[in-house]
């Protein structure tokens, strides 16, 4: 049974079964329509070659203009949105729309969870999945709040998603959950 009640908790105050959410940048559909346009190019100059001083010039320009379309195109509609979800046993997070880059963190590895207020792309050198040796791995799609994991081993990950708050509450509350039922065993 799938819930999507974003972290209120259940009649007998446990957290939900799965809480879900995202977070959308709208920013990178210009980025994917820029690669987009690059691509078009190539394939035009491919197609319908103008150039008169030899097919190396030509074929490097094809050759740029695919590469750097396809790189601008799939890289950036990987990180148009992301998808947060909790279960009892997980943590995952999806980037795009096929679900691309992905990343799963059982809750049994997980020590406590908070929310970072202002996450920034400049905080983590860029949009998309970052990591930096200092603050950890991350999940850029937008500026804004985040969930900040932090891992038994003494990794970081955080992800900006909308409710952050919400998020970090039922990840706290599952912990409260799996400790109880360790220490009563």
């Amino acid at each position: 049974m799938r819930h999507h009640d974003h972290g209120t908790p259940t009649a007998h105050g446990q957290p939900p079964e799965v809480w879900t959410g995202r977070a959308h940048n709208r920013v990178q559909w210009v980025l994917a329509a820029a690669g987009a346009a690059c691509l078009a190019l190539g394939v035009d100059l491919a197609v319908d070659s103008p150039w008169g001083s030899g097919l190396a010039p030509l074929l490097m320009a094809v050759i740029g203009c695919v590469a750097a379309g396809l790189l601008m195109l799939f890289g950036t509609l990987a990180f148009v949105h992301v998808a947060v979800r909790v279960d009892h046993e997980m943590l995952e997070v999806r980037c795009g729309h096929m679900g691309l880059p992905r990343r799963r963190i059982p809750l049994s590895d997980v020590i406590d969870a908070d929310v970072a207020h202002k996450v920034t792309p400049c905080q983590w050198g860029g949009w998309g999945y970052r990591w930096r040796p200092e603050k950890g791995t991350a999940v850029v799609v937008r500026r804004g709040e985040g969930l900040v994991v932090r891992l038994g081993d003494g990794r970081v990950f955080t992800v900006t998603v909308d409710d952050a708050e919400a998020a970090a509450r039922v990840i706290r509350d599952r912990l409260r959950l799996i400790a109880a039922r360790t220490s009563q065993v």
